[in-house]
């Protein structure tokens, strides 16, 4: 009964909508079910060249495409008015800025070959119907250099100067810039890309369940730090002191990008948030543990041919740098406090 009500309810209300409205429900569908095949913009911004501004996005595609909006880049090289979906291609394939029978000398079949123009959902807001425009962000020099040259060599029209005058200025603001490094920069892919980099080494390195905890930083790491302290060592003793506990969580801050925050967030803790296991517990065995013991045996050395704790600290900065994990922030939970995990 409830199930027929609401039938007739729909139906109420699409009787109720004129003949434009069903149709641009219709339409928004079609384009929500076409739009799913289209790859996604996963960074937009916008690029300062001199004085353009250039909407441009990085798609989430396997080659991480840059692009310029459609009509972002006609307004880039001069020229006027609001592009239209897929403005660009004719019969011949030659896109509306190369269609002049005066560039022909200057393009190349390669060039053509990459003036298609690209079809992708927007980050932001609707796009054209659903959907948006755009030109890979490499075209951009490459259709600069098509009216500088033409410029240089005189062939252009009168209509067509202002054209090669801004392509002309382009060219000058990119010098010694990669236009896709541009795009990184301008859209925030760049730290993106840092980011992703980062939870890939994390998953090089960290487990997601425990392994059997395997003795790690052995009594020979602890006798060299008492020593470089001018400590009494006893070996039979396991009372530490707490700061010690600090100086080997420290140790993972040097072996890569986020490594000590994601163990700390994997071990188990007690009611009191103390943790009843090891860090080391957590290490993968083809990638985590390995590194670590590596590591830990260059810490030792450099223990051993220091003479005080802060000559090894420095000698440690040096050869053992902390990474920076800023970059990893937004995609982490709060980092535990430091304790000793051995």
């Amino acid at each position: 009964m409830k199930d027929e009500k609401k039938a007739a309810g729909g139906v109420a209300r699409r009787n109720s909508l004129t003949p434009d409205e069903r149709s641009a429900i219709a339409r928004r569908a079609a384009l929500a079910r076409y739009s799913k095949d289209l790859p996604k913009a996963i960074a937009e911004g916008v690029l300062k060249i001199g004085d353009a501004r250039l909407p441009c996005a990085v798609l989430e595609d396997e080659a991480n495409t840059r692009l310029f909006t459609q009509e972002g880049f006609l307004m880039a090289i001069g020229r006027a008015g609001k592009a239209k979906g897929g403005e660009g291609a004719s019969v011949d394939g030659r896109p509306a800025f190369l269609r002049a029978k005066n560039l022909e000398p200057f393009i190349s079949n390669e060039l053509l070959a990459s003036t298609t123009p690209l079809e992708f959902v927007p980050l932001k807001g609707p796009g054209y119907q659903g959907k948006a425009f755009g030109y890979r962000a490499t075209l951009l020099p490459q259709v600069c250099w098509v009216y500088q040259d033409a410029l240089a060599a005189q062939k252009l029209l009168p209509s067509q100067e202002h054209i090669g005058e801004a392509c002309r200025d382009l060219l000058k603001a990119l010098t010694n810039k990669a236009i896709e490094d541009l795009v990184d920069e301008a859209t925030g892919f760049e730290d993106l890309r840092k980011k992703r980099a980062i939870l890939k080494s994390i998953e090089k390195h960290v487990r997601a369940d425990a392994l059997p905890w395997v003795k790690m930083f052995d009594l020979e790491f602890y006798r060299l730090i008492f020593r470089l302290n001018g400590w009494p060592f006893d070996p039979e003793s396991t009372a530490r002191p707490g700061i010690i506990g600090h100086w080997t969580n420290d140790i993972y801050d040097r072996l890569a990008p986020g490594v000590r925050g994601a163990l700390h967030q994997r071990v188990r803790r007690n009611a009191k948030g103390k943790p009843t296991q090891k860090l080391t517990q957590y290490l993968t065995p083809e990638e985590g543990k390995p590194r670590l013991k590596e590591m830990l045996e260059g810490v030792k050395v450099l223990m051993k041919i220091s003479k005080t704790w802060p000559e090894f600290v420095s000698r440690l900065d040096e050869i053992y740098p902390r990474f920076d994990e800023t970059l990893l922030l937004p995609f982490s939970s709060p980092i535990f406090s430091l304790e000793s995990d051995e």
